[in-house]
């Protein structure tokens, strides 16, 4: 595309066609902590035109270990701020809309319903809005893709692009197919997951804010790659790369061949 030559390595990959597809597309992304800013950032990278930026947090310290927006220059500040200019800085022509809020369940349908989307992240920790959004995006058949845990974990290798139906190893990932089978959702859901055994001498108990109670502690690198793989997915399902097998498993990767992927 010779108006956007800062997409040229990406035109030069997929094709005209494909890039223009994701320019015309709209992302919605629940949550900026450490899984959900570098999937934010990713997405605008590929040239998605319009994304819907969520989080209620402002920068803490304790987040600079992780977290994109996460500076000492930054701290106190809104996430969706922080990673609405910095998005801004990367394509320009970018239409962020910004929601410097919590979800809440009783809200979210209505957000779902309304916002147009053609593809929902779930980056949320709490259970009760990972639900209800999950919830929402099938009852509106908007296709969504949800982070599993990333916390008290360190090996990068055993990342996982699954149906929330194969998760396993992943206590989130537990609570939440309980839940959502308590909701008529027992598969269908695209997720990233880790099985590696979580190290649960890292466990903290948190004050209970946003539906959280607890939380594992933390390695850089860990959620980045989360947010990367779920990039892949939005950005893949967007402009229609298929492979034979929906969900391979471990042993073949998302796409099980490279001849496998379709090309339109």
């Amino acid at each position: 595309m010779e108006d956007n030559p800062w997409l040229s390595r990406t035109n030069l990959l997929i094709g005209n066609q494909n890039t223009i597809l994701l320019k015309n597309a709209s992302v919605c992304i629940a949550g900026l902590g450490g899984v959900g800013s570098y999937a934010a950032e990713s997405i605008a990278r590929a040239g998605v035109g319009k994304l819907t930026l969520i989080d209620g947090d402002v920068v803490d310290p304790s987040n600079r270990n992780r977290q994109l927006p996460a500076l000492i220059s930054t701290q106190g500040q809104f996430k969706t701020r922080v990673i609405k200019n910095r998005l801004l800085d990367i394509n320009p022509d970018l239409e962020i809309t910004v929601l410097p809020e919590f979800l809440l369940p009783e809200n979210i349908d209505a957000l779902v319903q309304n916002g147009k989307f053609d593809y929902i992240v779930d980056a949320i920790d709490g259970i009760s809005p990972k639900c209800s959004l999950i919830a929402a995006a099938k009852k509106y058949e908007v296709p969504v893709v949800s982070s599993m845990g990333a916390g008290g974990k360190l090996d990068p290798s055993r990342i996982q692009i699954a149906d929330i139906s194969r998760t396993n190893n992943c206590y989130l990932a537990s609570v939440l197919r309980k839940r959502l089978r308590k909701m008529g959702i027992s598969q269908g859901v695209r997720t990233v997951f880790s099985d590696e055994k979580v190290l649960d001498e890292s466990l903290m108990v948190t004050d209970g804010t946003h539906f959280k109670k607890s939380a594992y502690g933390t390695i850089s690198y860990l959620p980045a790659i989360f947010g990367m793989f779920i990039a892949s997915v939005v950005v893949c399902d967007l402009i229609g790369w298929k492979t034979k097998a929906l969900f391979p498993g471990r042993e073949s990767g998302f796409y099980s061949k490279p001849q496998d992927i379709i090309r339109p």
